[in-house]
Formats: C-alpha cells, sequence, structure tokens
C-alpha cells in the first residue's frame, strides 16, 4: 500500500488547465470559475480519507521503513535482526519462504529457514553425511553425531577409555591391541605395556621365563635353545651336559660314563670317593666304585 503522503488530486480532464483559477464552461455556454484546492484542502482530504479506512478497521499509522524494500510500513511489521520488515518480506535467503511465522538463523546479516540454515552452515557428520543439529563430537579433523562414532571393528560406541587411531579409523582399547599390537612369543597374547625383546620377538616380562622351571633369569642371562629361552641349568640339562653328581653345567674337559656325564673330579668311588678314571671304575647298581671297594663289597 502507498503511503497517504504520496496521495495526489488529479483534474479531470479539460482543455481549460490553469493555476489558481479554472474556468469551467457550463452548459448554458456561461463560465464558472472553479478555485483549485490549496494545501489546507489537501490535508483535509487525506485526513478524511484517513478516517474512512480507521473506520474500517485498517491501521494507517507508518510504522517505519522496510529493511528489505526501504518503503514505509503501514499495518502489520516483522520485528526482526534490529529492523522491521513488511511480512512478506522478511524471507529465507536461500529459498524465500517467509519467516514471520517460524523460528530462523541469521548469518551474517542474513536470515535463512532452520532447514537451509542446517544444510548450509552445519557441520556434516562423517559417517551418515546429515547436519549435526545438536551435540557434535570432533575426532580425527573430522565430526560425528555422537551415537556415530563408534569402534571400527566392533561397532561400539568409546567409553571412558577414549579411542585409538590407525590408517584414520578409531578404534576401541580392546580392538586396537588385538589387532595390532605385537603379540607376546610366550603367551601369543597382545603386549599393551612393558615388554622384553628377544629371541627375534617380543615378551610380557613375567612370560620370558625358563621353559622349564618358569623362573626369572638371574642376571638377565638366558640360553636359546630353538628360539625358546631357558636358564643356565636347564639349557645344560637339555643338551646333556650336566654333571650327574653336581648338577652343574660342565663348561670344559668332562668324563663320560654309565649314559652321563660327569666334572673329572665329580667322577669318584661312591664307598671311598677316590676319583675314578673312565676304565678304572666297576659299577653296581648304576654307581660307579674302585676296584678295591667293589671286591670289598661285592666279591
Amino acid at each position: 500500500m502507498a503511503s497517504l503522503s504520496d496521495f495526489k488530486v488529479t483534474p479531470s480532464k479539460s482543455n481549460l488547465v490553469a493555476l489558481g483559477r479554472v474556468q469551467v464552461p457550463a452548459k448554458n455556454g456561461q463560465h464558472v470559475l472553479y478555485r483549485h484546492p490549496d494545501s489546507t484542502d489537501l490535508d483535509s482530504m487525506i485526513g478524511d480519507l484517513e478516517s474512512d479506512l480507521n473506520r474500517h478497521g485498517v491501521d494507517t499509522t507508518t510504522k517505519g521503513d522496510c529493511g528489505a524494500c526501504g518503503r514505509a510500513i503501514v499495518g502489520q511489521v516483522v520485528t526482526a535482526m534490529g529492523k522491521i520488515y513488511h511480512p512478506e518480506h522478511f524471507t529465507c535467503a536461500k529459498c524465500n519462504t517467509q519467516l514471520g511465522n517460524q523460528s530462523f538463523f541469521e548469518r551474517e546479516g542474513l536470515a535463512y529457514c532452520e532447514q537451509d540454515y542446517h544444510k548450509l552452515f552445519s557441520p556434516k557428520c562423517n559417517y551418515c553425511n546429515q547436519a549435526i543439529l545438536d551435540r557434535c563430537i570432533t575426532a580425527l579433523d573430522k565430526t560425528w553425531h555422537p551415537e556415530h562414532f563408534f569402534c571400527a571393528h566392533c561397532g561400539q560406541n568409546f567409553g571412558d577409555d577414549g579411542y585409538h587411531e590407525k590408517a584414520g579409523n578409531a578404534y576401541c582399547r580392546e580392538d586396537f591391541f588385538k589387532l595390532f599390537a605385537p603379540k607376546c612369543s610366550g603367551c601369543a597374547q597382545p603386549i599393551v605395556d612393558n615388554y622384553v625383546s628377544a629371541l627375534g620377538g617380543h615378551w610380557h616380562s613375567n612370560c620370558f621365563v625358563c621353559r622349564d622351571c618358569h623362573l626369572p633369569f638371574d642376571g638377565g642371562n638366558y640360553f636359546d635353545i630353538e628360539g625358546e629361552p631357558f636358564c643356565e641349568s636347564h639349557y645344560h640339562d637339555k643338551r646333556g651336559t650336566l654333571c650327574a653328581t653336581c648338577r652343574k653345567p660342565i663348561t670344559g674337559r668332562c668324563i663320560t660314563a654309565m649314559f652321563q656325564k660327569f666334572h673329572p673330579e665329580h667322577f669318584t668311588c661312591v664307598f671311598c670317593l677316590k676319583q675314578l678314571n673312565k676304565g678304572t671304575f666297576k659299577k653296581h647298581q648304576e654307581k660307579p666304585y674302585c676296584h678295591s671297594c667293589f671286591d670289598k663289597l661285592f666279591a
């Protein structure tokens, strides 16, 4: 609706037009003078028109200029973003839907309906590619709905332990170590803490023990038999290099007798304890005797 202040009086078509007084021909050929309405008469006419519009329920009060079209607003008005608008001019900057009766979002001085705002500006979930309207998780340089950020292997959401990353994917702690952690050469389970590196593999500290006695190695020294660790005693026992008398390893000269090995000084007569030589003893019940003791005891 145009402003009443723009109202103009347009004279009827006539061949007699003048400023001030106008001659109007009468039916009988005589002329009468008609005075052009002055400003007082025009104000009176505008006032009468406004009164008529008001009686019919039309508000003719000017509210200000529309923030979109710049023209005066008479009647309904929308107030938003520090300005006023004609209702039909306050619309979504994307789809032009009128926003007077719905919620809207503002961005850089422009108004958007909720659907277009989220479509244009809300972060997208890396899993479903839909706009994130509420809580958002930022991880792996991407954004996610909380319910869509889960373990790439088991599909469970992450708890207090958080997540572990591998090749751009997120994994729960259990699956990460199950899939990617080194396996213990002793128990074949994932190693998640301190470990021992030996014999070409990795070991839990409590798994790197002697294969026979299961005791940790004294001073960290161990012996290798076919890729498995042994303490010195059981290493020599496996190799048959323990003295049958003292059960200590034989590292130098030895005597082999009765299908066993002995330190030379430990191969003695079990009765008189005299040191024996390989060919100078007699055996009784798998025990060595010197000839003299054997003759005294068993002859």
